[in-house]
């Protein structure tokens, strides 16, 4: 179960992808016409128009990325399966068509109804699509029925499945909607507190992969707070809408590069030069594009007391915006790209002073995280037990991911081992045979920042924001 999830996190990666295009779009817009929103620009109303096609769409993104993501191949027909799925569930249970169902007025079908087009919504039609992808892609009908065999026969079975689960949402939907408006409501009543304690758990959760389904709740509309939307959308109040993105500002672009140099400064001396320049890439994914992953996945499974700090100082910066109503917000992550994007958008309140949070924060987390890891002696990067063995990656004269992925898919075990290959955003994620037969000191003599062993038979390896192209590269190897 744990092992879906993570699959599930990572199939969600690829829409929240998309998310930069709308921030770029809207930002230049914001820039051009700060206080009208288009209203006395018409360029500014035509990029803002267009940056916002693809917000207002988000849980068409989650239901066909969900789809692709999830699905064996990661097939095309999938993809088109996961948007069927998506128009049969949103027709059938929109406030009209569950009017006629019931005999009723329209204005007195509940209310959950009218939010049945949500992001939560997009991610069950995904799932359901790739189900029935995985199900029935290889099917062979009888001759006459033959055209409609495999790939075809995908949109098929999913149109007919979410008629299925339009029958069970009919009737659990509307206690599903009150249980998120009130977790929501309950989160958001408590201000900056409650602010504090979602970005507690939304650090907490991410090795699990389920911070993506709480955020769901907050930053978009599932349960009405919808805070990524309304603030790219400039809807709002001043100085409470971006409460759940503003603090994360101060981490991902202060505190969690502060946190990589303590773990360089405590590294071995014969080790610095390399974690040095692992943190140094890491630092500066996370300060310009708020990828935090490469940092933390160093010192997430090594020193899990580190990432409790990590957790408690996160929420402590939401709360500590929240507080003071310092607000900005972003599209894809709290990096200085989407910083520098909102801060002309006209519901930013006071968006400087989360640069004077940031470098207390970098401080606090300098000091503290090189405090703990020498008080305790955590084995974070560099700091191991010294290894028998150290093998080189030469990449002289070739491509550096291909070196990279062919010394990592030897130190996997080689097609005699490697089960599937995977990735997200910053890792590969892989199945093995026998996890025996995994040298990882192979693997970490390519320089990748950390290994994770999540199963019996389930690695990741954190590889950082190239990973793409070593996932290819090694997808090459398996081919050959």
């Amino acid at each position: 179960m744990k092992k879906y999830f993570q699959k599930l996190g990572s199939s969600l990666m690829l829409p929240v992808a998309v998310l930069p295009a709308a921030a770029i779009l809207m930002g230049i817009g914001y820039w051009i016409d700060p206080s009208g929103w288009g209203a006395d620009n018409a360029f500014a109303a035509f990029i803002i128009k267009a940056g916002s096609s693809i917000i207002d769409h988000i849980p068409v993104l989650f239901a066909v990325g969900v789809a692709l993501g999830m699905s064996r191949n990661k097939d095309g027909s999938a993809a088109l399966s996961g948007l069927v799925a998506f128009l049969v569930v949103t027709t059938l249970l929109s406030s009209s068509t569950v009017a006629l169902l019931q005999g009723i007025d329209v204005d007195k079908v509940d209310p959950a109804f009218a939010k049945i087009d949500n992001a939560f919504v997009g991610i069950i039609s995904g799932i359901v699509a790739s189900v029935m992808y995985n199900r029935f892609s290889h099917v062979k009908l009888p001759d006459a029925f033959a055209f409609f065999s495999g790939k075809r026969l995908v949109p098929i079975m999913t149109a007919l499945s979410m008629l299925v689960v339009s029958g069970i949402l009919f009737f659990l939907w509307p206690i599903i909607f009150t249980g998120l408006v009130s977790f929501g409501k309950t989160i958001s009543d408590l201000g900056a507190v409650g602010a504090g304690l979602y970005g507690f758990f939304n650090r907490l959760l991410i090795p699990t992969g389920l911070h993506h389904a709480l955020n769901s709740v907050f930053w978009f509309d599932v349960a009405g707070i919808n805070d990524i939307g309304n603030f790219l959308a400039g809807k709002g109040e001043k100085g409470v809408t971006g409460m759940y993105q503003a603090g994360f500002f101060p981490i991902m672009m202060f505190g969690l590069p502060a946190a990589a140099l303590a773990m360089v400064h405590t590294a071995k001396t014969k080790k610095k030069k390399q974690v040095a320049s692992l943190m140094l890439a890491a630092g500066f994914a996370a300060f310009f594009t708020g990828v935090t992953e490469p940092i933390e996945f160093a010192f997430m499974f090594l020193a899990p007391m580190l990432y409790l700090v990590h957790a408690v100082l996160t929420g402590l910066s939401l709360a500590i915006a929240a507080a003071f109503h310092w607000t900005a917000g972003f599209a894809f992550s709290a990096g200085f790209i989407d910083y520098f994007l909102s801060l002309r958008n006209p519901i930013a309140n006071h968006p400087y002073m989360l640069l004077v949070q940031g470098l207390v924060f970098a401080v606090i987390y300098y000091f503290l995280f090189r405090f703990i890891i020498v008080k305790f002696n955590l084995m974070t990067p560099g700091r191991e037990e010294d290894e028998d063995e150290e093998v080189a990656v030469d990449a002289a004269g070739g491509n550096k991911f291909a070196a990279m992925a062919a010394t990592i898919y030897e130190g996997l075990g080689g097609d005699a081992n490697v089960v599937n290959v995977d990735n997200c955003v910053t890792r590969l994620r892989l199945e093995v045979k026998d996890m025996n037969k995994v040298d990882k000191n192979k693997i970490k003599s390519t320089g990748v920042p950390g290994i994770n062993v999540v199963g019996p038979q389930s690695i990741q390896v954190i590889v950082g924001t190239n990973v793409q192209f070593v996932a290819d590269e090694i997808a090459k190897i398996r081919k050959n």
